[in-house]
Order: structure tokens, then sequence, then C-alpha cells
């Protein structure tokens, strides 16, 4: 069976039948992608409706503008927190956070282990240093200002020993 067209395409010595093959092969393949098209559409339309069910686009506008405040106001509090935050991490580097506690016995067995030293610095080692000396009759009470861990007074053995245990951060027990 001769076609002019098939002539004019330089077809005309082709089978009849491998063309019906060829075209069965490409009808069988178109069919397939339209079954996983039509699958993959049937899913986005059961997400769609699952999404606007009980929903009118009014509702949903505003559900999502409620959504968006939501989050704008989320943003102002963690920037709020962020600053107080900050705040605080400021004001804790001035209080004093270490503490150094030794006592003793002033006057050798007079008066007890009722004389102290007391050491409070800050994250930086600035503080003071309080010695209470005290006797049978008297008491004393002294104070020395603490620079960097160290003090430009001439300091006690139990004011040193206050003063170490507090620059170390230990956390310790009156002697």
């Amino acid at each position: 069976m001769r076609s002019a067209l098939f002539e004019k395409l330089g077809l005309a010595n082709l089978d009849l039948g491998i063309i019906l093959i060829l075209i069965t092969v490409v009808i069988i393949v178109l069919l397939i992608l339209l079954i996983s098209t039509m699958t993959k559409l049937s899913r986005m339309t059961k997400k769609y409706y699952f999404f606007m069910r009980g929903k009118e686009a009014k509702s949903l506008e505003s559900e999502i503008m409620k959504l968006f405040e939501d989050n704008r106001q989320m943003k102002e509090e963690i920037a709020r927190n962020t600053k107080d935050i900050r705040s605080i991490y400021k004001q804790l580097r001035l209080t004093y956070q270490k503490m150094g506690l030794v006592k003793y016995d002033a006057f050798s067995q007079m008066g007890g282990k009722l004389s102290f030293c007391l050491a409070l610095l800050d994250q930086d080692n600035n503080g003071f240093l309080i010695n209470s000396v005290h006797g049978t009759d008297s008491s004393y009470s002294y104070i020395k200002r603490i620079e960097s861990g160290s003090c430009r007074m001439d300091l006690t053995n139990e004011e040193k020993a206050a003063l170490t245990k507090a620059v170390q951060g230990e956390l310790n027990e009156a002697d």
C-alpha cells in the first residue's frame, strides 16, 4: 500500500506494521503519564479541600492576617527579651558573685573564734574585704577595697586567706 504523503516524507519504504507498533507504544506511554498526572492532581485536590474545609476566602484571609500579627508580636517580644537579658548581664557583672570567709580567734583563746574576714568580689575581682576583730571587752571592724583581686594596703594572713578563697570562687564553709 503506497501513500503519496509517505512518499513525500521519504517514508514510502517503511512497513505499516512498524508504524502501528510505534503509535501503540506512544499511546501507552501517554496513557501512563496521564494516569500519573491524574493521581497527583487527585492528591493535590484532597489537600486543597482539607486546607479549605469550613473556610471561605475572607475567613482564610483573616486567619493568615492573624498569623502575621502573631509573628510580629513574637518578634517584638524576642527583641524586648534580648534587650532585657543584655541589661541583666551588664548588671550582673557588677554584683558580688564571689565570697571568701575565714573565722579565727584574734586574741589567742580570749574571745573564741568570733573574729572573721569576709571578702566579697564581683566578676572582675573588684569589691571589698571586711575584717571584724572580736575581743572579750571590745570589737573592731575594718574594711579594705579590693581591685582586680589585690589590695593596696597590707593584709593579715586571715585577710589573705579570705581574699584567695573569693578570687578562686570557692564555695567554702567558715572555718
